[in-house]
């Protein structure tokens, strides 16, 4: 049985009520940005901790009543009741019923941040944003996906990249770029071999060449894209016919840089929504999801969607 784009989204609805606002008292809790919980005190500086406007302003109720007249009789609700269950995430881009025209609106993609990306990662963060076990799954997986090490010809492209990939240890090819906002993390990035500084969000452009690589990799960076579909078109142009791209994403983000469907949305929802990126793109094969999660529950969770270019005559 297909699964419905509109229905896996929309069922999610009903659980958003991890956003608890209450005005009578001097905090609130947001379980946003896939699930994660953080009770934010207000301070002096309201303006770090004011709750996202999508979260005050009906939860994205624009999105969800879009697809209301389509929502039908599917069985992808189990899907969704077991989404934290290993393995239930693979089937969620299984027989996937995409809508004609691509699903989302122009708000769905705004930020409660709206300030330039370059001012904001200006200064260097060199720390990691998942925790090691996630970590390590993520290296792993990659030990399993990419070409082996030192392949003539093999080049790899690391999307909003940092001071650390996560390859496996020891990874080499003749060519590893990366792109990322802060340059002082791109020069402490041991695994690259070039580098650029862009913010996609202005630009999103990528300043390679037609054909260039075999694979594309984005680590828990997916959420923070105003314009996927532009950077996916990209994505598809520079990789090789049957190279591969690799999201990765947990369930932490920059909720303020996050786009506003990432952030009033959940885990299950995130793998739809990034499968949709891959396919309103076009120039690649069905996407699939993974959940590489190592400790369901007791660490971060790890998800993976992935797709190959369409393969040319």
């Amino acid at each position: 049985m297909a699964n419905r784009f509109p229905i896996i989204l929309h069922n999610r609805l009903p659980i958003l009520a991890g956003v608890h606002i209450n005005a009578s008292v001097s905090s609130f809790s947001i379980n946003s940005c896939g699930q994660f919980s953080k009770t934010l005190k207000r301070s002096k500086n309201l303006s770090s901790y004011r709750v996202p406007r999508r979260l005050v302003f009906g939860i994205g109720v624009s999105f969800w009543a879009q697809f209301m007249s389509m929502a039908g009789n599917s069985g992808t609700n189990s899907i969704i009741a077991s989404a934290r269950t290993k393995g239930a995430v693979e089937k969620i881009l299984e027989n996937v019923e995409w809508p004609e025209q691509f699903p989302f609106k122009e708000e769905d993609f705004q930020r409660f941040d709206e300030s330039s990306d370059l001012i904001f990662y200006e200064a260097p963060r060199f720390v990691t944003h998942i925790d090691d076990p996630a970590i390590a799954a993520l290296t792993k997986y990659y030990k399993e996906a990419f070409p082996p090490s030192n392949t003539p010809g093999v080049a790899l492209l690391d999307m909003c990249s940092s001071w650390v990939s996560h390859f496996p240890a020891g990874y080499k090819q003749e060519r590893i770029a990366g792109m990322g906002l802060n340059e002082d993390e791109l020069k402490a990035n041991k695994v690259l071999t070039e580098y650029v500084v862009q913010d996609l969000n202005t630009n999103p452009k990528l300043p390679f060449e037609d054909n260039s690589f075999d694979v594309i990799t984005n680590v828990v960076s997916v959420d923070y894209l105003t314009k996927p579909i532009e950077v996916f078109k990209e994505m598809s142009r520079v990789l090789k016919p049957g190279g591969k791209a690799i999201m990765s994403f947990s369930n932490r983000c920059f909720w303020t840089k996050a786009i506003s469907i990432w952030t009033s949305t959940g885990d299950a929802d995130h793998v739809m929504i990034v499968g949709a990126y891959f396919h309103y793109a076009g120039g690649f094969e069905p996407p699939q999801a993974v959940d590489i999660s190592p400790n369901p529950g007791r660490s971060d969770p790890m998800y993976i969607v992935h797709s190959r270019k369409l393969a040319t005559a």
